[in-house]
């Protein structure tokens, strides 16, 4: 990687264990005391924002800079050797503190199951906008920061030092770009003020990027209906959007899971050329599922990709899903991840779609494109 990062990609990074369970797990999953469960080989992987976005930025070929940190211990240095396996100056402007462990996940993914998690957040918990050295993302373009509802010293104080550390990074000219995560609202995040934090840093966010569970969360304080219907969706993810503008980002992509993913942009988005008074939702494409660890990550990877490359709303849409698709073909988060010309080669030919079962009141389809165009869209 000899050209400067295009792409840096910071905030929570974590070692994933990811076991292989057999598939008479498929369904249910229960540890009994005192009892052997014979499973199969573990996957190891980079976990997190960090991890997972710029590893899969990296295998569709964009230059990326990565900068988390990490502890001075032997997960630590097994971060720092897969993050240098993939490319030796990956790791270069990593942190590595000698006063905390590093962050680890065991991912618990039975076949046929949604994936659940056993975290120790470590060396995330201390990092703050002084940890970054600005040196490190000049001659960038697009500066992207997840997880900070799992990283104490980003949320403390209305977000304080979340809010410090994107200012910064606008004032040197970056587009800049917000991830989220799940929130467990017995825990110190649960009793963050989450609308007052957004309001504070939204001014400084280009691209926002939470899930549609996680907003719902942060700006209703109730969880979304996973099973809603198609127009009670829409519905919602309208008026989060909403309030997501009106708070001052440039645009938002709300991450729908299987129903796909949604778009807004304001009236003067600056994102790229035709972004402007956007609303699309582009439905997920049809694979074999092996693994959905990272794929949120990795469609947020595919977004930046496109963003980066100025292509249309619809075009970059389908690239973040196709990424996101192409990643849960591999129970590893970003193993799946091709190169842009394999990505692309799928996305010319007919790769089919999830489609909805009716397309929801006052939406329509977007000129041949996957996509469907809302109505506040007014992209051609």
């Amino acid at each position: 990687m000899e050209e400067r990062p295009q792409i840096i990609v910071a905030g929570h990074i974590c070692l994933d264990m990811i076991p292989q369970l057999p598939s008479a797990a498929a369904g249910r999953f229960q540890i009994d005391p005192g009892t052997l469960m014979d499973i199969g080989p573990a996957k190891f992987s980079t976990g997190g924002a960090v991890g997972n976005v710029g590893l899969a930025l990296h295998r569709l070929g964009i230059p990326t800079g990565l900068m988390g940190k990490v502890g001075n211990d032997q997960f630590g240095q097994a971060i720092l050797a897969i993050l240098r396996s993939h490319d030796p100056v990956l790791a270069d402007a990593m942190i590595v503190s000698d006063a905390e462990p590093t962050s680890y996940s065991i991912v618990v993914e039975p076949p046929g199951v949604d994936r659940a998690f056993m975290h120790c957040s470590g060396a995330n918990d201390t990092l703050v906008a002084d940890d970054f050295d600005s040196t490190r993302w000049e001659g960038g373009k697009l500066f992207h920061f997840g997880y900070p509802p799992i990283m104490p010293s980003m949320h403390a104080g209305d977000g304080k030092e979340l809010v410090k550390l994107f200012k910064r990074v606008k004032d040197s000219g970056l587009t800049t770009s917000l991830d989220m995560c799940a929130i467990d609202p017995n825990s110190p995040a649960g009793r963050v003020n989450w609308r007052r934090l957004l309001e504070d840093v939204l001014p400084y966010v280009d691209l926002f990027v939470p899930s549609y569970g996680e907003l719902a969360w942060m700006l209703t304080g109730t969880a979304a209906d996973e099973n809603a219907g198609i127009d009670e969706v829409a519905a919602l993810v309208n008026d989060l959007s909403t309030q997501v503008l009106a708070m001052g980002a440039n645009a938002s992509a709300i991450k729908l899971g299987e129903k796909g993913l949604y778009l807004r942009t304001q009236s003067d988005c600056t994102l790229a050329p035709g972004w402007t008074s956007c609303e699309l939702w582009h439905p997920c494409y049809q694979v074999q599922v092996a693994g959905t660890t990272g794929s949120g990550d990795c469609t947020v990877a595919g977004l930046l990709t496109g963003v980066l490359k100025g292509l249309p709303p619809a075009e970059a849409l389908s690239m973040a899903t196709g990424v996101g698709a192409c990643s849960v073909e591999d129970a590893s988060a970003t193993g799946g991840v091709p190169d842009l010309a394999g990505l692309d080669e799928r996305l010319n030919n007919d790769w089919p779609t999830l489609d909805f079962a009716q397309t929801p009141e006052h939406w329509a389809t977007n000129n041949g494109s996957a996509a469907m165009a809302g109505p506040n869209n007014q992209t051609n």
